[in-house]
């Protein structure tokens, strides 16, 4: 064997193992000593945002959009509506009938003069050709790839960009988990379409809104957006008037180097801080040790914890059959598990005591956690938890209690493929 062939094998093992580290990295763990502050109080606010390093903010109005038709009709309404600026950032844009109405619209509004600026996940929408954007491009419209796959950004290949946000002249937007594609509308044999939640939302909450589609499009472009029309509602100081607007924060997040993230140290403090109940409803949820156990810590005091998860029409058989894996040792401390039966539950939404709500992009996973970029909105409103507590007891509804004694019956090949999702957990 010639030294050529002995340096290539080297460069070839050692760029495995390079690799292998990039995916397979162990997560931070996670501690977090209780706040004596009380959660309703403005000081439990201020501390949450010094944490995560937003600011708190009084919304305008906020509503929940509950399933793909309704979203997405409010979505291309205020697309129609534009007079400045679109800005749309997504994981998930598939060639689809509903995305072919997204970029009609945009088009439209590009031809208009609009500003229509896209940020897309390389990855997630591997299977969008370029080419798809061509008749916006030509409109005026522009359209943007985060991270796409080349030899200067391996390094950096795990980090996707997660979020789902839509802006209209700075002035509107909406944030949850729904990408844009049929899956989300689309009615089948086998199942309905996908469950989801989307809020629109007004007022200050937007500008955080737009301020993480512009920290991805700096990355994508170089360019940074900081015209006055894309803020309309920018302030020296916070807006704390009117007593019936919530109290919001928009948490971006993106991993540092040390593998912290604003949205974990976000739901870390909501679970740890709980003081009567925790309700989680996450596509993917795998949650590590630290998770487990701020979990198990708030049943010891009392709290109730209950979770909604996809059942068998999860899109990731595998992720499900690892997610199970951890369901004993939660049950076992009451912990309620539930299986959503009718088809994909998709829906992010994390409720504490009934005052606190996040919804936006983050899974309970260490890909969300750790990897992604990722955004929520987290608001201190009794109305907003009472609306979103309607769809959740829907949600419950519709799903099976998993208990202890069905869990422990889980077939040989069930736990077989749940301990070889182990190697995929920190993809999820």
């Amino acid at each position: 064997m010639s030294v050529f062939h002995v340096v290539a094998i080297l460069a070839i093992l050692l760029l495995g193992a390079l690799f292998s580290l990039v995916l397979a990295e162990p997560g931070l763990a996670y501690r977090i000593d209780r706040p004596s502050y009380d959660i309703e109080s403005h000081e439990f606010a201020g501390l949450m945002a010094s944490l995560v390093d937003v600011p708190v903010f009084h919304g305008g109005q906020v509503d929940v959009l509950s399933n793909g038709k309704d979203f997405y009709a409010a979505q291309l309404a205020a697309i129609g509506q534009a007079r400045r600026s679109v800005h749309l950032e997504a994981f998930v844009f598939w060639p689809s009938p509903v995305a072919g109405r997204f970029l009609d619209a945009l088009t439209e509004r590009a031809r208009s003069g609009v500003k229509v600026r896209l940020v897309i996940d390389a990855i997630g929408s591997i299977s969008t050709p370029n080419r798809y954007f061509a008749a916006l491009r030509e409109a005026g419209g522009q359209v943007v790839w985060y991270q796409p796959v080349r030899w200067h950004t391996l390094k950096r290949f795990n980090n996707r960009t997660h979020r789902e946000l839509l802006i209209i002249d700075g002035e509107t937007g909406f944030i949850g988990g729904a990408g844009i594609a049929d899956n989300w509308i689309a009615e089948s044999e086998a199942a309905p379409p996908w469950r989801d939640r989307v809020l629109q939302v007004s007022g200050n909450l937007v500008g955080g809104l737009q301020a993480s589609f512009v920290e991805n499009w700096l990355e994508s472009t170089g360019e940074v957006l900081c015209a006055a029309e894309d803020f309309p509602h920018c302030r020296a100081t916070v807006d704390t008037k009117g007593p019936a607007s919530p109290l919001g924060l928009i948490v971006n997040s993106t991993p540092s180097a040390g593998c912290s993230t604003r949205a974990r140290i976000l739901f870390q403090l909501l679970l740890a801080c709980a003081r009567e109940r925790i309700q989680i409803q996450s596509p993917y949820f795998l949650p590590d040790a630290s998770v487990r156990a701020e979990l198990l810590r708030a049943r010891t005091r009392g709290v109730e914890v209950e979770i909604i998860l996809p059942g068998k029409h999860n899109n990731v058989p595998l992720a499900r059959r690892a997610s199970r894996r951890h369901y004993g040792q939660l049950l076992a401390a009451g912990v309620v598990i539930h299986e959503f039966l009718p088809g994909m539950n998709h829906t992010k939404v994390l409720i504490i005591d009934q005052l606190w709500s996040v919804l936006g992009s983050t899974n309970f996973d260490s890909r969300s956690f750790g990897l992604n970029d990722e955004v929520n909105i987290a608001l201190a409103d009794r109305h907003l938890a009472a609306r979103l507590n309607e769809d959740f007891e829907l949600d419950r509804a519709a799903s099976e209690r998993m208990t202890l004694a069905v869990w422990g019956r889980r077939s040989p090949r069930e736990r077989v493929l749940a301990f070889l999702g182990i190697a995929l957990e920190r993809q999820q």
